[in-house]
């Protein structure tokens, strides 16, 4: 194996001139716990550890590596454990608020090329967490591919499709058993070697399935949903990247109950092009689509052109962005006020030497 079967492109080759200049071999991080990470050269997986540096310069989480990164390291082929220097930039990364946090971002995946968003055709279908979903999706870069999985236990398909076409403009939609290994083919086109694909979705979903079908092996445990609510148990407790036998490489992530937007109002840009083609038509440029007057969202609601639950929908996920930038600016200013305190302190300090006798 090389490094380009890993994923190591002209992107990450133009970006690896840091490694060069401090001597730094570059690695692709596949395994996270906790603070141990494992990180494969092309030639040896290793186990890693953060060098101190990390946890002085980085702002918030979304500085520090995860599955999928590339890293530099230094060190000799035979170390069992050596130590990060370096992360590459990013060439895509899947992010949301991290739970129970106001305001901080947490990173799932990064440098994936296609997501494949997985949504069970039981109690789990649901339109609006899609929706977040492809918010998400669009806003790192990489390209969503939506899979709804168990056709074997719901009764009408094409309806379930038809419904998830409707908001999913430039999506592909496939829908699969993952139990019975029905439509599984069709998600083999995006499986190319070199290029990297992450499973997200909540926990019963079918992904855990998913990654042994195309493994060709058992490697990942396997529980049943409960029949009282039809949700899973994290079978998955961590974030890694398998290689496919046939080159491709997935990204396994932990089922996300939680899925909290990060970002700007932006985001929902391409997840609601038919939003923002209407609010083209609104009397003011900067309409809401709330209470302004003349507002062509609004009367395609009305009219019955714009489904009224994707409107309700688009206005959650705007007032949730718009809660998180105040909650931001709040943060950014009680930031400032104790840089502030700190510096004056350390000021009258100088100064209280400077004034003592002898000083």
């Amino acid at each position: 194996m090389h490094l380009k079967q890993l994923g190591w492109n002209e992107f990450f080759e133009a970006n690896g001139s840091i490694l060069k200049k401090d001597e730094l071999m570059p690695a692709r991080v596949i395994r996270q716990l906790k603070k141990i990470y494992w990180i494969h050269d092309g030639s040896h997986e290793k186990q890693a550890v953060l060098a101190g540096k990390f946890y002085k310069k980085a702002q918030t989480p979304i500085d520090l590596p995860v599955v999928g990164d590339w890293i530099g390291f230094r060190g000799s082929k035979d170390d069992d454990q050596v130590m990060i220097r370096e992360v590459l930039p990013r060439k895509s990364q899947f992010v949301r608020k991290a739970v129970l946090e106001n305001t901080l971002p947490q990173v799932i995946a990064a440098n994936i090329d296609t997501t494949f968003i997985i949504n069970g055709l039981d109690r789990d279908f649901n339109l609006r967490r899609i929706e977040r979903y492809l918010s998400l999706t669009y806003d790192s870069g990489a390209v969503p591919v939506i899979i709804l999985n168990k056709t074997d236990i719901c009764e009408d398909v094409d309806s379930a499709i038809e419904q998830v076409e409707s908001i999913a403009f430039g999506a592909d939609v496939i829908a699969i058993s993952a139990k019975r290994n029905e439509g599984v083919n069709q998600l083999l086109s995006f499986l190319k070697p070199g290029c990297t694909v992450a499973f997200i979705g909540s926990s019963g979903v079918g992904k855990s399935t998913l990654v042994n079908l195309f493994m060709k092996e058992e490697i990942m445990d396997i529980q049943e949903v409960r029949k009282s609510d039809q949700r899973g148990r994290h079978t998955t407790t961590h974030r890694e990247l398998f290689i496919l036998p046939n080159g491709a490489m997935i990204i396994d992530t932990p089922g996300l109950r939680e899925l909290q937007l990060w970002g700007s109002e932006e985001l929902l840009t391409d997840s609601f092009s038919d939003i923002e083609t209407l609010s083209e038509s609104c009397r003011f440029s900067d309409c809401q689509h709330d209470r302004e007057p003349d507002c062509s969202v609004k009367k395609a609601v009305e009219t019955g052109t714009l489904d009224p639950n994707r409107y309700a929908s688009y206005m959650k996920l705007k007032r949730e962005l718009a809660y998180l930038d105040q909650r931001q600016d709040e943060f950014a200013r009680r930031e400032s006020r104790r840089q502030s305190k700190i510096l004056s302190k350390m000021i009258r300090q100088v100064n209280d030497k400077r004034d003592k006798p002898g000083a």
